[in-house]
């Protein structure tokens, strides 16, 4: 048997750890991973928003909401629209397997690149689509400069 000597060098034990090496398995078995990986944190309200020359037209995906529980506003070309999903009462035998629908409030807001006429402005709720008719506001159109 050789008698070999090993100079002990810490910082060589140092770099041989994986600081993340177990991270993976705590998150695996994570009680609620599985749900977590499928959870959409984006509970904004998506719209489209076209215009012609006298109206902007609003499209807004709000589905699973009764029309009285989505509230509309439009301060000068800031248009706010919010809604509140009322989520089913939970049954109490048995245990939830899997969930990934949502409850509660969403909101979104924008501006214009025009005011808005809010005396004039019409909503129609249809298949879980909010339509909205905006009316421009006469007089407050973009006006092209021309330069010298």
């Amino acid at each position: 048997m050789a008698n070999n000597l090993t100079r002990y060098d810490p910082m060589r034990e140092l770099m041989r750890i994986d600081p993340f090496r177990g991270l993976d398995d705590i998150m695996r078995d994570f009680p609620l991973a599985s749900v977590l990986r499928g959870f959409d944190t984006d509970r904004r309200i998506r719209v489209d928003v076209t215009e012609n020359d006298q109206d902007y037209l609003v499209k807004a995906d709000i589905p699973g909401v009764k029309k009285e529980d989505i509230r509309v506003s439009v301060d000068g070309n800031m248009v706010s629209i919010s809604a509140t999903v009322q989520g089913e009462q939970q049954q109490t035998s048995g245990d939830t397997v899997y969930s990934e629908r949502y409850s509660g409030a969403q909101f979104r807001s924008f501006s214009l690149p025009q005011e808005v006429d809010d005396a004039k402005t019409a909503a129609k709720y249809e298949d879980g689509v909010l339509h909205l008719t905006l009316p421009k506001k006469p007089g407050t159109a973009r006006k092209q400069i021309a330069i010298q």
